[in-house]
């Protein structure tokens, strides 16, 4: 069971706190992690790039000339793929779809052992708590200077804080989540993670259900 020291906001230790193994002591399997982000990124893409097909512009609706008689190509249409303007034949479509499936335990899985591999690292820190009163950015940004943080931060919180987001949304390597929306592009993304004490038995009764 991993034990992990507990901080106040000016960056004196205070206290010890225990963590469960199922969550934070997973042993990583870096296949698994990998596999979970690449759908996870998948997942989250969404369909920009569109072209249309001959049927979908506008115009054309008259043959160009004749069919015979007179020395050139037979044409049906000036929205053809072959004409400037006409349709687009193998373009990106509209309707494509990344999606990719996950199971649920695997992504829970991938997300444990991200989570644990940020403990053996020494990257996950626990904070007693953060006044929000008054909720100034400047504040903020000098506590996380006394933690034992890197330069990208993800600080969970066990529940909406209105006053912690107006804190963090003006530092720009710093995201504030609730324990609901922990992801593993998150983990992975941010370097270090800072839970709040009482984010740590609600993130583990969340998903001990």
């Amino acid at each position: 069971m991993p034990k992990l020291p507990v901080y106040n906001q000016e960056g004196k230790q205070i206290d010890d706190l225990a963590l469960s193994d199922k969550m934070f002591g997973v042993k990583v399997d870096q296949a698994l992690v990998h596999e979970v982000m690449v759908a996870s990124r998948a997942n989250a893409r969404r369909t920009i790039a569109s072209t249309k097909t001959k049927g979908e512009i506008r115009g054309g609706g008259k043959k160009p000339w004749k069919q015979k008689g007179t020395g050139r190509a037979r044409q049906g249409s000036i929205r053809s793929p072959q004409w400037i303007g006409g349709g687009i034949v193998f373009g990106p479509d509209k309707e494509r779809n990344f999606e990719v499936k996950i199971n649920k335990k695997t992504k829970q899985k991938a997300l444990f052992m991200a989570l644990s591999d940020k403990v053996a690292d020494q990257k996950l820190i626990i904070v007693d708590q953060f006044m929000t009163e008054p909720a100034k950015t400047k504040l903020m940004a000098a506590w996380l200077k006394k933690l034992p943080v890197q330069k990208t931060v993800l600080l969970v919180a066990p529940g909406s804080n209105p006053g912690l987001v107006r804190m963090v949304r003006n530092l720009q390597n710093v995201k504030c989540v609730t324990i609901n929306s922990v992801g593993l592009l998150d983990v992975l993304t941010y370097r270090s993670i800072v839970f709040l004490k009482d984010a740590i038995p609600a993130f583990e009764r969340l998903y001990s259900k």
